[in-house]
């Protein structure tokens, strides 16, 4: 079993009589084929824009869920302080890598097995492109997105430094891959085992991010999270967050807004802030 990809020459066109149609389309065979482009036109317009209608009102519930499973936390008694502390039970960076990829991804992924499956292993124009224009898109436009959305005079800085950089070697490491398995060992072709080793690239990609995350292969004096956290005007609300759990695990979860600030402004002789 492999795959193969690109359109056999001298086939006509999906919406061109004769070819067999897409996926879905035409409804009504070669008989649809003969109607005005223009009414063809129209009707496939409204029907793609209430299948993205219905794709956005998925895809809400669909995250909705998985925000809601990522933010379940467990409160955990401390031997030692004899307090109890409250944790997430998902890792940030493993619930971005794995559920919140999945959720975004999930249309071209189906959309890419359907069209595989439907064409008997023989891929077609629609799946690999909308993949890879999907990755390109957010690599790319995302990012100078992100980038050219900051207010002048004001920076962002990469708080887990180690997590990106392993997310973006897989990143540019997956446009590479693509090329060696499609352009060198096998012309044209996917073979088992080439699928298998690049479905195995996603799990070592995860497990990766999620050692750097922890600090596993950090020097101790290095790791970010053994530091005290400062509070600055420029804080982020992770960052806030953050210095609000670890004044309630060392005072306790009983304290209210007030009495976290006051203790911030005790202990590190900051005036009084917004934060």
């Amino acid at each position: 079993v492999f795959f193969l990809s690109g359109r056999r020459r001298g086939m006509p066109k999906v919406c061109e009589e004769g070819s067999g149609g897409g996926l879905l389309l035409p409804i009504f065979g070669d008989a649809e084929q003969r109607w005005p482009p223009a009414l063809r036109g129209i009707l496939y317009g409204l029907g793609l824009a209430w299948c993205f209608m219905g794709v956005a009102i998925i895809a809400d519930v669909f995250m909705g869920g998985i925000e809601r499973i990522t933010s379940k936390k467990v409160r955990n008694f401390n031997k030692e302080t004899k307090r109890y502390s409250t944790t997430p039970v998902w890792n940030a960076t493993v619930a971005n890598l794995t559920l919140m990829a999945l959720g975004s991804s999930a249309p071209e992924i189906l959309l890419s097995i359907i069209e595989l499956l439907q064409n008997k292993f023989f891929s077609g124009e629609l799946g690999p492109s909308c993949i890879v224009g999907s990755a390109a898109f957010n690599l790319l436009v995302i990012s100078g997105v992100c980038i050219a959305a900051i207010p002048t005079g004001q920076i962002r800085r990469i708080k887990e430094i180690r997590v990106y950089m392993v997310t973006a070697f897989f990143s540019v490491f997956a446009y590479i891959w693509l090329l060696i398995i499609l352009l060198g060992s096998s012309k044209n072709a996917v073979t088992p085992w080439e699928g298998v080793v690049t479905f195995l690239f996603f799990p070592l990609n995860v497990l990766l991010a999620y050692l750097a995350d922890v600090g596993v292969c950090a020097p101790k004096i290095e790791k970010v999270k053994d530091k005290p956290i400062m509070l600055t005007p420029n804080m982020t609300p992770e960052e806030i967050l953050q210095l609000d759990n670890n004044v309630r695990q060392q005072y306790g979860a009983h304290l209210t807004a007030e009495q976290v600030s006051s203790i911030v402004r005790a202990e590190r002789g900051m005036p009084q802030t917004r934060a």
